[in-house]
Parts: C-alpha cells; sequence; structure tokens
C-alpha cells in the first residue's frame, strides 16, 4: 500500500482545481447509475466523456500546468448504489501526486463505521480532505448526529469539501429521483462552522438559489470557504463578483466540475469577468494552497 504524499510544484502550476470528479474505476463500475449520469449529462449539456478515471485525471491536468483535488461520493445509504473506492483512488492518486490530491468520501449514515474508515482513509493512505453531498448521500449536515465525523476531521486536520445548492444529479427527472435540495442548504453549514471552529469547511458551488446565504457565512465564518465550480462564470450572480473582488478575495477557490464543466470552458467564461488582476493568482491556487496546507 502506497500512502498518498503531495509533490505539487506549487511554485509553476498556473492553477488548482478544487473540484473535479473521478467518475469510473479500472474494474468497470460507475460512481451513479446510469439514469443519473444520463440526467447530469442532459442538464449540462456537456460534450466530454463522462466518466474519466484517476488516470485520465491525471492525463488532463498534467496537459495543462494544473493541479486538481479528484473525489468520488459515497452515497450507498441515501442512492442505495455502491460507491467507488475511495482507498483505491487514493492508491492511484499516489502515482500522480506531481497533479493531484486524493480526497475521500465516507456515507455519514454509516455512523462509527464511517468514522473509522475516515480515520483509516487520512492515516493509512493520505488523503487530504473529504467530499460530502447532502443531497445525495441524504442527510442534514447540522444534525447533532453527525459531529462524532466532523470532530474526526476537525482532530485530523484535514478539509470538509460540501455540495451546496442546485443539482444538476436527478435533474428533469419525475420527483428528481427522490433528491431534496434542501439538504444543500449551505446555512446548514454554518451551523458545523460554529460548532467546529477548528473544521476547514468548503462549500462547493455558487449555492444558487441560496448564494447570499452563502456569501454571509463565508464573510462571517473564518473556517468556511467555497469553491467556484458547478456554474460557468457567465452566469455568477453580480453580487458573488463583487464580493469575490472584495471581502471574499481570500475565501474563493477556482473549481471547474469536471466532467460536467471543463476548466477551458470555464476559463473561457471566466475571462470576461471583471476580477481585479490581485485577486486573480489568490482565487486560481493561492487560497486553495493555504487551505490544503500547501502553502511555501
Amino acid at each position: 500500500m502506497t500512502i498518498y504524499t503531495p509533490a505539487i510544484d506549487t511554485a509553476t502550476i498556473t492553477a488548482l482545481d478544487f473540484h473535479t470528479h473521478v467518475e469510473a474505476d479500472l474494474h468497470g463500475n460507475l460512481s451513479l447509475d446510469h439514469e443519473l449520469m444520463d440526467a447530469s449529462a442532459a442538464y449540462f449539456r456537456g460534450d466530454h466523456p463522462r466518466t474519466p478515471t484517476v488516470g485520465d485525471l491525471a492525463v488532463y491536468y498534467r496537459a495543462r500546468n494544473m493541479a486538481a483535488v479528484v473525489f468520488t461520493i459515497d452515497a450507498r445509504t441515501g442512492l442505495g448504489h455502491p460507491p467507488l473506492s475511495s482507498e483505491e483512488i487514493a492508491e492511484q492518486a499516489a502515482a500522480h501526486s506531481d497533479v493531484l490530491i486524493p480526497f475521500g468520501s465516507v456515507d455519514p449514515r454509516g455512523g462509527a463505521e464511517a468514522v473509522a474508515q475516515a480515520r483509516r482513509l487520512v492515516t493509512d493512505h493520505g488523503v487530504r480532505g473529504f467530499k460530502f453531498h447532502p443531497g445525495l448521500q441524504a442527510f442534514f449536515p447540522n444534525d447533532p448526529a453527525y459531529s462524532t465525523l466532523w470532530s474526526t476531521l476537525e482532530e485530523l486536520g484535514v478539509v470538509a469539501l460540501f455540495h451546496t445548492g442546485q443539482t444538476g444529479i436527478g435533474a428533469g427527472l419525475p420527483g428528481g429521483r427522490g433528491i431534496k435540495l434542501r439538504y444543500s442548504d449551505p446555512l446548514l453549514l454554518d451551523d458545523v462552522a460554529a460548532d467546529h471552529p477548528g473544521l476547514t469547511i468548503v462549500m462547493a458551488h455558487p449555492a444558487v438559489p441560496w448564494v447570499d446565504i452563502q456569501i454571509s457565512i463565508a464573510t462571517h465564518k473564518a473556517n468556511l470557504y467555497m469553491d467556484l465550480s458547478g456554474w460557468s462564470p457567465k452566469y455568477f450572480p453580480a453580487q458573488l463578483v463583487k464580493q469575490i473582488n472584495g471581502p471574499l478575495r481570500h475565501k474563493v477557490l477556482f473549481g471547474s466540475d469536471f466532467p460536467v464543466i471543463t476548466p477551458d470552458k470555464w476559463f473561457d467564461a471566466f475571462g470576461d469577468l471583471q476580477i481585479k488582476d490581485e485577486v486573480k493568482p489568490l482565487l486560481l491556487k493561492e487560497n486553495a494552497l493555504r487551505v490544503l496546507g500547501l502553502s511555501s
């Protein structure tokens, strides 16, 4: 077993993508069932292959002189679909440590076993954080039942990345395939951030329709950040762009949501935003390096 150790040349990479999905493993397994995968593809109207492996991601980001955080989502209880192995993702990322940073994922509804697995993923495999999707995993992050999990991540000093806002998974299906958006209200994370001040929390995506709430809590809580994945920059709300140039300049992280949005497309639209020159390096990599403990 190889423990992941980062080997990223932080001085030369042009950007660090904080949000990329491993959607297939080397055994032919997918992270979601075909109905949900197809619904997501239709929602994003993407033209990039939808099932990247860890190796695919390494090739893609190395060619662009970027680094990337990679993960899957363990929603075995919420979706009834077996997850990809976070252990295998970490093992494979270790072979590409010049460009990839592995996050783990555990099913919070797994109780004590989820806590134990999270600890093993950090101590035995070297993951640098965890990805949670409250909508797919069907849980309220501020429920006291999950406090032990958050305390464990706080103790281990790793990042907790939470999906917030709208999701393309299940979009357009009857009942959204049972996925409830209210689980992903970012205001729920305000409770978690207040109760676990040593836990670094990143809200994934501009949290439409709760962007103003997201701005408020990111401004208020020192341990709470947001990534800019999942939406083309041309759709960023005006108040968010204003905050990126101001109070949130040290709290926002570049993310694409690869493969549903590629960095190439994200940067094409980003060029039209009025972002101050002194803010761009913070947004594109410096803030992420600090959050991940990779700053020189």
